[in-house]
């Protein structure tokens, strides 16, 4: 190789050596970009008096865009007609207000858009931008604020609506189901608290709404409702906590149906507990008849016979203030079999009762024909009760732990309503060793009797539940372990039950306090909880 060939083959190998460390060092392109957009002018402007425009246009010093405007939009006062905004998704340097309502006089409107305004490259937001006008002279200035809590859960919904309605002349306490607020604004999906904002000096009604339909009035079969009991004056230094709870459906009967042989569904809203059916049609001295409650919906199941020959039959149906009369359509339909499960069929606590429930109503069980037997083979005494108007019975047995229990049901154990027994059934169940299980001791401080005592897991359901009226520690047995709120309901009227609030008679929900913390119980433990009442 020449001396020359060689310099040249040298010269290139550096350059392709610091070519390559060249390319390390590459731009990135600048760091993100994290600056929200800015407002450049507004047309007309911001705060504007003596308003009288039909269209704004607000001008920014990038490219943005809307997102999430429907939740994110708060116009208060609400308009009849929904204002017209561009562009949506879009990408523009402005955006449009299209005013379509007739404006009230001397009003001041403010359009909060929350963070739904964000530049097009890194959707950073513009936040809690207002747009505010007035239709008089001067800008309203006063406020009212506050939080809002839910009544029996530990988080509170995220989006909630908080209102103000004017109280004058025209004011009832029915304004939330037929009329828009005179203000309005949302606690968003980040905080729990609200600011009510421009408002005009006078008396009003404090209300929240989860709404669901974004309707601005109160559903009562959909939305939850929190509100203040006394109206409140503006100006106020008050800080108000309103408590958001979801109200008992008023009672009333949906259509009821044969839904098969000798079987009449009917379908309710609200609470059926005093519900009484009465039929009005002449029947054969015979009849006989008996109501259960449907396990997974909202009915209640009529079972009748004998089989009838006629078109219709005609109800009573009343529930306190509630009387309705209802016609049903007889025709001939299959009579459902008879199945029985069971309500737990696999482990049960030391403290459980094996429970079994039938697609028919049970009537009669025979004992003799009813062996439970454990794993060494001994027989297990046994009691049973029938809750009839859940359809089910309890089997009740002593059990012992890390044991197995064998239940032999012979035929003709069981008779329902119509007359056919069950074929043999066979059951096993298992209790588990004390070291699977966790125990819980709760001293209550401070307690105000009756209280509902509750172990609620994270998805909010309750596991396990006790009714305490005196000063005695509340024991949990055989938990099974996992993590755990622990929840106090302070039953006022003794019920046995949390009763939530009604709007229209001004009453609120049943207090309810929860410990701190979140409680892990773990296998072969013992703790013993301090829960403060305040």
């Amino acid at each position: 190789m020449s001396k020359k060939l060689s310099n040249f083959v040298f010269i290139a190998v550096i350059s392709l050596v610091l070519t390559n460390c060249a390319n390390r060092g590459n731009p990135t392109g600048g760091e993100k970009d994290v600056t929200p957009p800015v407002i450049t002018k507004s047309v007309p402007e911001n705060y504007s008096t003596n308003f009288n425009a039909q269209e704004i246009k607000i001008y920014f010093d990038e490219y943005v865009k809307i997102i999430d405007l429907q939740k994110q939009l708060i116009i208060s006062p609400p308009m009849d007609y929904e204002p017209e905004i561009t562009p949506l998704g879009a990408a523009s340097k402005y955006i449009t207000i299209k005013i379509h309502d007739t404006l009230r006089p001397n009003t001041t409107y403010a359009f909060n858009f929350g963070e739904s305004i964000v530049d097009n490259n890194e959707s950073n937001p513009y936040p809690y931008y207002r747009y505010v006008f007035s239709t008089g002279s001067y800008i309203d200035s006063l406020k009212v604020n506050g939080s809002v809590k839910n009544a029996l859960k530990r988080e509170t919904d995220e989006f909630v609506s908080v209102s103000l309605y004017e109280v004058d002349s025209t004011f009832t306490d029915s304004i939330i189901y037929k009329h828009k607020p005179k203000y309005i604004t949302n606690t968003l999906d980040s905080t729990t608290t609200f600011q009510l904002e421009n408002l005009k000096a006078g008396k009003y009604l404090l209300v929240a709404l989860k709404d669901e339909n974004s309707n601005y009035t109160f559903q009562q079969k959909k939305d939850k409702i929190g509100f203040h009991k006394a109206f409140i004056t503006v100006p106020t230094d008050s800080i108000y906590e309103l408590t958001l709870f979801k109200e008992t459906t008023d009672f009333k009967t949906t259509r009821p149906m044969l839904v098969s042989g000798n079987k009449i569904a009917f379908g309710y809203e609200g609470d059926a507990k005093d519900m009484k059916l009465d039929l009005l049609s002449q029947v054969p001295e015979e009849f006989t008849s008996l109501i259960t409650k449907h396990p997974q919906k909202d009915t209640l199941n009529y079972w009748y016979q004998p089989k009838l020959e006629v078109d219709s039959l005609v109800f009573r149906v009343a529930n306190k203030n509630y009387v309705d009369t209802l016609t049903v359509r007889i025709k001939d339909q299959i009579k459902d079999s008879l199945i029985i499960k069971p309500i737990e069929a696999r482990t049960l606590r030391l403290t459980d009762d094996f429970e079994l429930q039938a697609s028919t109503p049970f009537v009669n069980i025979d004992h003799s024909k009813i062996n439970i037997l454990d794993k060494d083979s001994v027989p297990v005494t046994f009691t049973s009760s029938l809750d009839s108007y859940k359809n089910r019975y309890k089997l009740k047995f002593d059990k012992t732990e890390d044991n197995i229990y064998r239940l032999e049901m012979l035929p003709g154990a069981f008779t329902e309503f119509f007359g056919t027994q069950n074929d043999s059934l066979n059951f096993n169940v298992r209790t588990k060793s004390l070291e699977d299980y966790g125990d819980l001791r709760i001293s209550l401080q401070n307690p105000v009797y009756p209280l509902i005592v509750q172990l609620v897991n994270q998805k909010g359901d309750v596991e396990m539940e006790k009714y305490s009226t005196s000063m005695a520690p509340i024991d949990f047995i055989s938990i099974t372990p996992g993590k755990y709120y622990l929840r106090v309901i302070f039953d006022t009227n003794g019920n046995k039950i949390y009763d939530p609030g009604t709007y229209l008679k001004k009453r609120q929900s049943e207090r309810v306090s929860y410990y701190p913390d979140l409680i892990d119980v773990r296998a072969f433990s013992e703790q013993v909880i301090e829960l403060i009442l305040r």
